[in-house]
């Protein structure tokens, strides 16, 4: 979308063509048809800006509760948080009277943050920052939000400086449509914090959950890594004052968390074969290196010191991990595994794994079975050595 289309877009013959589009309900792979019938009652330019609006405002629902009201682009919406992630986040800002937004696109976390202070989004991209005066706009926050154009590798605007001033910084993570991991790379590169930090002590970065976490070992920061409804969603850095641990797990909904003040490996748990109950830490614990710390808490072990299932012989409820119930175990084998489970009259079988170079879609087709019964069966290493658990979830994510 042209910046020029989409301030067409905003004048009201625009606004009737979006509530028309908006009407159709449209997806991309709908995209002509509808674009034939909007031209009948606009210009080809405002078709395609109404009818590219109302397909990402469609797709950002899962991530925005009022997607119908935000203007985006899509590589914006890729890259945005979910509403939950970024107002869990903006709480960190609590008690500022100035975030200064770097990278602020068309608003999501600007939108956030303007919940709890007032907030200057800083952008170089001339259509995301209209976008972003128009979010904000039609949220009624225009009153807490400012925008301005910079390039951010360019020195910064006068901004507030001191104690009561923080920044958040939200690097690109995606060039010529793929995604970037090295923070070498980002646009601007995470390097460019040290021009910024002797001003601004308070800094949050948004990061990739998949960094490599040995690139981040020259930033005396925080790492927090956030999960949502068990999915690993992304990685923050914080800086300063903000900074309360050194690794941190965090799980929403519920902020539920998990920290350490030390960034060495911990003591690792004792090794046991199976117990009475099998724990799957969530993503979130499993990045921050967080098991060992879980694992204590379940009075657990490890079935091997490089694969992050837990065992413990009593159920401990936690939001930190999904439990089993183990019904048995055997060193891995397909025959045996097989006249076990028909024995059983099971028929269907969901195949887990950690550290076994099996296919789950191969094992169920090779297994042959037939039955009424189903299982749950973990495929993964006892010190070393392959082993197959057979178990029964507890509490499955749909009932908890």
């Amino acid at each position: 979308m042209q910046l020029a289309a989409f301030k067409a877009l905003l004048a009201p013959p625009g606004q009737q063509a979006l509530a028309a589009a908006q009407a159709l309900r449209p997806r991309e792979a709908d995209y002509l048809a509808h674009f034939q019938r909007l031209v009948r009652i606009c210009s080809p330019e405002v078709a395609h800006a109404a009818l590219e609006t109302a397909i990402l405002r469609r797709e950002a629902e899962s991530k925005f509760p009022f997607a119908a009201k935000l203007y985006l682009t899509r590589q914006a919406l890729e890259q945005a948080s979910s509403w939950e992630v970024a107002s869990y986040r903006a709480g960190r800002f609590t008690g500022f009277r100035l975030v200064a937004d770097l990278g602020c696109s068309v608003g999501g976390d600007a939108l956030a943050l303007a919940h709890r202070t007032s907030v200057l989004g800083l952008d170089r991209d001339e259509l995301r920052l209209a976008m972003a005066q128009a979010n904000a706009a039609a949220l009624q926050l225009e009153s807490r939000l400012s925008f301005v154009r910079v390039d951010l590798t360019e020195p910064l605007p006068l901004i507030s400086q001191g104690k009561q001033t923080a920044l958040f910084f939200d690097p690109a993570r995606r060039a010529a449509g793929r995604r970037i991991f090295s923070v070498r790379e980002y646009q601007p590169p995470l390097e460019i914090l040290r021009l910024w930090q002797d001003s601004f002590p308070a800094i949050g970065v948004k990061i990739s959950p998949g960094v490599d976490l040995v690139e981040l070992e020259a930033f005396d920061a925080e790492i927090e890594f956030i999960s949502l409804r068990g999915e690993l969603k992304e990685a923050v850095l914080w800086f300063g004052p903000l900074r309360s641990a050194r690794r941190r797990a965090t799980l929403l909904p519920g902020e539920h968390t998990l920290a350490s003040e030390s960034g060495d490996a911990p003591e690792p748990l004792p090794i046991s074969a199976p117990l009475d109950y099998l724990y799957e830490p969530d993503p979130a614990v499993l990045r921050a290196g967080q098991v060992s710390i879980l694992g204590r808490r379940l009075q657990g072990y490890q079935l091997d010191p490089d694969i992050a299932y837990l065992t413990a012989h009593q159920h401990s409820p936690t939001p930190f991990a999904r439990c089993w119930q183990v019904e048995d175990w055997m060193p891995f084998q397909l025959k045996r595994l097989r006249a076990y489970l028909r024995q059983r009259g099971v028929g269907r079988v969901t195949v887990k794994k950690r550290g076994s170079p099996l296919q789950p879609e191969r094992l169920i087709q090779e297994l042959r079975l037939q039955g009424a019964n189903e299982k749950v069966l973990f495929l993964t290493h006892l010190q070393g050595r392959p082993i197959v658990v057979i178990a029964r979830e507890i509490n499955p994510p749909g009932e908890r």
